[in-house]
C-alpha cells in the first residue's frame, strides 16, 4: 500500500511519545531565560507549538534580539537555514532532535533526542508531534498523558476523505500551528490545493476567494477565540461550504485527524505521501535546484 512509511509513523505515535518523559528526563530549560524556539517547514511549526518562535531565515536575517536561548528543531539536524541560525545566534543553543550525530548537534550546546529513530517517510508526522512534547517538557509541562489522548484520538472517527480540490484549515492563538501544520500535510502527503488561515483574518477579506467548492475544517479553540471560530463556521455555511468545526485540546493531540486525513486522502487519490513527489519530475528538480 502507498504510504506503509507515513501511516507507519503516524500508529507510532502513542508509543514514541510515551518515551519523550524519559528521553527529556530532568533537563529543563534555564530558568528566567528568554527563550526562542526555530525550526524551518514541520520542525517551524513545531517550534511554534512549543512558545516564542522565529523562523530560521528570520533569525539569519537578525530576528534573535532579546533572546538567551535558542532551541532549534531538526529531526535529522542537518536543515541548511536552521544551521545557520545556530552559527548566527549569540546566546546558549539547544537541539531537539531525532539524530543524536548530525552537524547541529555538534554545534548545539544540548542535545535532546525526541524519537527512537529517524522517520522514514519524508511527510513527518511522530517527528512533529515528539519534537512538541520535547520542547514542552523542556519548559516544564507534564506531557506523560499526551501519548494516551493520541491513542484515543488514532480511533476516533476519521474526519473523511472527500473529492474537493480546494481545503481551508483555520485556526487563531495556540491552534495557528496546527491550521499551519494541518496544511502542510494535505499539501505534501495529498497533493491538495489547501490555505491555512487566522481566523479573524478569513473574516477580513479571503471569504472573497472562497465558494461552494471549498472543504472547510475551523479550529474551535477557548474564549473570544471559540465565539470567533463559530462565527467563521456561520460565515462558511452562508458560502455553502462544507465546514467542520473542530474541537482542540492540544497541539500534540489535535494535528492527528489531519495527519490521518492526509493520508486518506492520498490513497483515494492513487498519490503516495511518503516521498512528497521528490522522486518525480519536475518537482525532485526543483528541489535540487536550491539544494
Amino acid at each position: 500500500m502507498a504510504g506503509q512509511a507515513t501511516r507507519a509513523a503516524i500508529a507510532a505515535q502513542p508509543e514514541w511519545l510515551r518515551q519523550v518523559p524519559d528521553r527529556v528526563g530532568d533537563l529543563r530549560l534555564p530558568e528566567g531565560a528568554r527563550v526562542l524556539f526555530t525550526g524551518c517547514g514541520t520542525s517551524f511549526h513545531a517550534a511554534l507549538a512549543c512558545g516564542p518562535a522565529a523562523h530560521a531565515l528570520d533569525l539569519v536575517l537578525g530576528g534573535a534580539a532579546d533572546s538567551d536561548v535558542l532551541v532549534a528543531i531538526s529531526h535529522e539536524g542537518g536543515t541548511r537555514l536552521t544551521t545557520e541560525a545556530v552559527q548566527a545566534f549569540v546566546g546558549e543553543t539547544w537541539l531537539v532532535t531525532g539524530a543524536r550525530e548530525s552537524n547541529l548537534a555538534r554545534l548545539c550546546d544540548r542535545v535532546v533526542v525526541a524519537t527512537p529513530k529517524l522517520e522514514k517517510s519524508y511527510c513527518h508526522t511522530a517527528s512533529y508531534t515528539c519534537a512538541i512534547a520535547a520542547g514542552r517538557a523542556l519548559l516544564g509541562e507534564d506531557v506523560s498523558g499526551l501519548a494516551g489522548l493520541v491513542e484515543d484520538e488514532l480511533e476516533a472517527e476519521p474526519l473523511g476523505a472527500s473529492r474537493h480540490e480546494h481545503v481551508v484549515v483555520a485556526g487563531a492563538a495556540a491552534d495557528v500551528p496546527t491550521a499551519l501544520e494541518a496544511v502542510l500535510k494535505l499539501r505534501e502527503g495529498a497533493h491538495v490545493a489547501a490555505e491555512a488561515h487566522h481566523t479573524e483574518q478569513l473574516l477580513h477579506g479571503h471569504l472573497a476567494a472562497i465558494d461552494a467548492s471549498f472543504r472547510c475544517f475551523v479550529l474551535e479553540g477557548e474564549g473570544r477565540a471559540a465565539e470567533r471560530a463559530r462565527d467563521v463556521v456561520r460565515a462558511l455555511g452562508e458560502l455553502g461550504c462544507d465546514t467542520t468545526l473542530v474541537a482542540t485540546r492540544h497541539p500534540v493531540v489535535d494535528i492527528v485527524r489531519f495527519q490521518r486525513l492526509a493520508v486518506d486522502l492520498a490513497e483515494a487519490r492513487g498519490v503516495d505521501p511518503d516521498l512528497i513527489r521528490w522522486d518525480e519530475e519536475p518537482w525532485d528538480r526543483a528541489r535540487r535546484s536550491y539544494d
